[in-house]
């Protein structure tokens, strides 16, 4: 439940830093405007819209940062609880099943049993 929550937040935070990334002005913008590229003054102004979106993208590239370090804790913690349908259908059977049923044991449960003599081989005339 928790790493699925997270996921989904990972992944609106990568799709967030994506978008904020592309609506950034780069560098060499300023050079254009000089010529007549216009659009030099935006929403928010002109050197505010370059600062807003980058404290915008530092928060979510911080945030994106934790739960990427948060999702690989949970994903190399092993559970001790079986996941699978499997895995649960063989604890179960381990489980359930008697001691004397078992190869390799005793039917006192501890030592293991002797081996089984082999069969003699058949002799050829």
């Amino acid at each position: 439940m928790l790493r699925g929550l997270l996921l989904a937040f990972h992944v609106v935070l990568a799709g967030l830093i994506i978008g904020l990334v592309l609506l950034q002005r780069g560098k060499g913008a300023e050079a254009g405007a000089g010529f007549g590229a216009g659009a030099s003054g935006t929403v928010f102004g002109a050197r505010g819209s370059a600062t807003l979106f980058s404290k915008l993208t530092a928060v979510f590239a911080a945030l994106f940062f934790g739960t990427s370090l948060t999702l690989a804790y949970l994903g190399t913690r092993t559970t001790s609880a079986p996941t699978s349908v499997l895995e649960r259908a063989m604890q179960r059977e381990v489980q359930t099943a008697p001691a004397a049923g078992v190869p390799g044991k005793s039917a006192a449960g501890n030592a293991p049993s002797a081996p089984a003599p082999a069969p003699a081989a058949p002799k050829k005339p």
